[in-house]
């Protein structure tokens, strides 16, 4: 089977639309997936600066939704012409996975990061017959179809924006779901959202669902803005004693504070920002040493990473699903959309902040 997928050559160049081959058929377990939409996510690009980490050339992309094409056996779970929203790689066999925790699968960054199912292997090639990277996170959905796993396949309502969907299974899955699961907010809580980026916005998003009140932190007058109109109350990052300014804005302290910038400052600050037993999670990857200020985690304050908003993807984008239908979640409003064709445009916007969340449309 022959269809345009976005490559990536090498960790420099752009990406090219060409013409791959997918060699073989769904296996037992897998369904092929005509992608309607995949949303843009920073650790696509961040592949680039992967250190060599990241095989390539590879057809990236990750944050798919689409129409089920072909299922492999009668197990899958799904049918011809379902529509679905594609998450994350996990083996559904460790500790992890049977303990209802897929993030946290023994095998995540293997299967989703470092070069997929080893029986993936040359499963798509270029034109010239070569080899492409086994599928990444699961998908390749910079393409017109992917092939995945239908453990990775959250069928949807039919009625809604497929197209749109995608970043449901990561990014915005991932901010929701660190207010939503990682915390449980509720009402009478207070979540800091240091970053409002796609990942932060859609925390605001989960909070305001929740009852619980945002305080949206970011150095862009025009994101502070977009996250207002979210219900959130805006603060410059720059603000003089930020700590301080947080706390009077939440009578005391923050219960909850979620860090999508990776800065080691607003780190300390947002620390400094909870009241006694307050909880900061990180989401960004953290690339030096993390030096945390004297006093920081007193008082039964405590830090941790959290993956993928601590999702099981079937059941978080359901929920987001209705969230949205009942014009609580309107992750659309973050959304511009590129054809394919011009992913690098979208790349380009991405990286200047012109575009919360790019999706990229076959």
């Amino acid at each position: 089977m022959r269809f345009g997928a976005a490559v990536l050559r090498s960790y420099k160049d752009p990406f090219a639309v060409e013409e791959v081959t997918l060699n073989a058929g769904p296996a037992e377990g897998e369904v092929l997936v005509r992608i309607a939409g995949c949303g843009m996510c920073r650790t696509d690009l961040a592949v680039r600066r992967s250190a060599g980490r990241s095989p390539l050339p590879a057809v990236l992309g990750h944050e798919g939704s689409g129409v089920v094409v072909e299922t492999g056996g009668p197990d899958t779970g799904l049918v011809t012409g379902d529509h679905v929203v594609l998450s994350f790689d996990s083996c559904g066999r460790c500790r992890s996975c049977l303990g209802g925790a897929p993030a946290y699968c023994d095998r995540f960054a293997a299967l989703n990061l470092f070069g997929g199912r080893p029986e993936n292997a040359a499963r798509f090639t270029d034109a010239a017959g070569r080899p492409l990277a086994p599928r990444w996170f699961g998908q390749s959905s910079f393409a017109a179809y992917a092939m995945v796993p239908a453990r990775n396949a959250v069928r949807v309502d039919p009625s809604l924006p497929l197209a749109l969907l995608g970043p449901l299974g990561c990014g915005f899955l991932t901010g929701a779901g660190a207010v939503l699961n990682t915390f449980g907010a509720g009402p009478g809580d207070t979540v800091v959202v240091l970053g409002a980026g796609a990942v932060g916005l859609a925390a605001v998003m989960a909070a305001a669902a929740a009852g619980a009140v945002a305080v949206a932190v970011d150095r862009h007058p025009e994101r502070l803005a977009l996250a207002e109109k979210l219900s959130a109350v805006p603060v410059r990052s720059d603000s003089a004693d930020l700590p301080g300014h947080i706390r009077r804005l939440t009578d005391g302290g923050a219960r909850y504070a979620l860090d999508t910038t990776g800065s080691a400052r607003l780190i300390n600050d947002a620390l400094r920002a909870l009241r006694p037993t307050g909880h900061l999670g990180l989401v960004a990857r953290l690339h030096t040493a993390l030096p945390l200020e004297p006093g920081t985690l007193d008082r039964g304050r405590k830090l941790s990473h959290i993956c993928e908003g601590d999702a099981v993807p079937g059941l978080l984008i359901p929920r987001l699903t209705g969230l949205w239908q009942a014009g609580r979640f309107p992750f659309d409003q973050l959304i511009r959309t590129y054809p394919l064709a011009d992913i690098n445009e979208a790349e380009r916007d991405c990286e200047a902040g012109r575009v919360v969340k790019p999706v990229l449309i076959p």
